[in-house]
């Protein structure tokens, strides 16, 4: 059997009836056949095996959480959201684990560099709940190094007005530089004769514009549905070889398909089907 997001979603709609009834997300049951590994507290929470030679999916794509009792997105804690990642900075240092999971599920890993990332989203509202299994380019209408740089870049300025402080150009440009990277600054400092250590941890949270489960903004995915999006960039009809290699004629019945408009980053494909 081929691995990839659509047949992930397609295991979660064999389940659906769970959402409605698990006291938190991690405890749905997920298909492990098809993990690569399945993880608690890091990024990612979970893998897709990779496939080797398959022409439509690659597999490989990574899973975040996000449970909310609320129709706003939960805080992204662990990485900024984005739609690719370098699986190479996902399975060093302290992910070692992650590194062993993949191979002991047999995977080749540095065979797919870079892996499209999805959030698995869980809203709730009064007796309503929604599920997303959503691109990460959804929250991604900036580079990672962009938005921490230019949020930086507000810090600093805002220092240089305060003390009233004189800095040139050049200076500038290397104290953005020295933080324009997350890696730079989330490492744990050991500082001499303080009996705590010190991380800074990057946190992202959602605009109203990309929330997904914001009625007013996106009316289009609806209370008590499931949905896949994934982005929509001139590629409709590959989308839809993939969807109908995993859903037979008469499972595509049940679905809405169609495209919806991001207030910031363009046209996603959504696959919306009731719980």
């Amino acid at each position: 059997m081929p691995y990839s997001i659509y047949h992930f979603f397609k295991t979660l709609i064999e389940n659906k009836k769970c959402f409605s009834e698990i006291e938190k997300l991690e405890d749905f049951p997920f298909n492990d056949a098809m993990l690569a590994c399945k993880n608690a507290g890091q990024f990612p929470d979970l893998a897709i095996r990779l496939n080797t030679d398959d022409p439509l999916f690659t597999g490989g794509e990574l899973i975040e959480l996000k449970d909310s009792q609320s129709y706003d997105v939960s805080s992204f804690n662990s990485t900024i959201p984005s739609g690719q990642k370098d699986i190479e900075k996902i399975i060093k240092g302290v992910n070692s684990s992650i590194k062993k999971q993949m191979e002991d599920a047999g995977n080749n890993i540095y065979s797919l560099k870079y892996r499209d990332v999805y959030y698995l989203i869980r809203g709730k509202q009064r007796n309503n709940i929604k599920i997303v299994l959503i691109h990460g380019s959804f929250f991604e209408t900036v580079s990672s190094h962009e938005l921490i740089s230019q949020s930086f870049e507000k810090v600093l300025e805002e220092a240089i007005q305060k003390h009233n402080i004189e800095l040139n150009e050049e200076t500038k440009s290397i104290l953005l530089a020295m933080f324009s990277e997350r890696e730079s600054f989330s490492k744990v400092r050991n500082i001499d004769k303080a009996s705590v250590k010190l991380r800074f941890r990057v946190m992202t949270e959602v605009k109203t514009e990309a929330n997904i489960l914001n009625k007013k903004q996106y009316p289009e995915i609806e209370d008590n549905t499931i949905n896949l999006i994934v982005p929509l960039h001139g590629e409709k009809e590959i989308l839809m070889q993939r969807f109908n290699a995993v859903f037979n004629v008469n499972e595509m019945e049940q679905y809405k398909i169609f495209a919806l408009k991001h207030h910031l980053n363009g046209y996603f494909l959504v696959f919306q089907i009731s719980l």
